[in-house]
């Protein structure tokens, strides 16, 4: 069965950054997706339609087919007193927080300058160019039940 729309599909896959160095894998057939349903970044889903199980490519995914450019609007400075009182902040820390419009989003911390705190709402891959080799373990046809909820039902889903 080749990968297309409704596919629940397995990889193996490393991640490299244009520095060569592995920035993710997953090995074992452990990364499970529904493939059209936005699991996965929108080059590496393109990537994967029409491949089988047992094959195995390289594919670099510029980052707009990734995590998209960095956007400067998504920076932004902001007081201590934002975050809960005796929490320890310091640059790289990750904290959980609401967009302007309210959805959850997470920030990280970029700099400090005394009682200003430099936040970065971007993901921590964009902007970059993403090199994956991946393997397909696995292709099957994805269940109704996983095609109305979006995602793969795994070992322990409670749905």
């Amino acid at each position: 069965m080749q990968i297309e729309k409704h596919t629940a599909v397995s990889i193996d896959y490393v991640l490299k950054g244009d520095d060569g160095k592995v920035i993710d894998e997953s090995i074992g057939g452990q990364f499970n997706f529904l493939s059209g349903a936005q699991n996965i970044i929108p080059g590496l889903e393109n990537a994967l339609q029409g491949k089988a199980a047992g094959d195995e490519f390289d594919v670099t995914i510029a980052p707009g087919e990734a995590y998209g450019e960095v956007d400067p609007s998504r920076v932004q400075t902001v007081k201590r007193e934002m975050f809960p009182e005796g929490v320890d902040i310091q640059v790289g820390a990750q904290f959980h927080g609401a967009s302007p419009g309210g959805e959850p989003i997470v920030v990280t911390v970029a700099s400090i300058e005394g009682d200003d705190i430099v936040i970065d709402g971007n993901h921590a891959l964009a902007g970059q160019t993403l090199h994956f080799a991946v393997k397909i373990v696995e292709v099957r046809a994805a269940t109704e039940d996983e095609v109305s909820h979006g995602h793969i039902h795994g070992e322990g889903c409670s749905h």
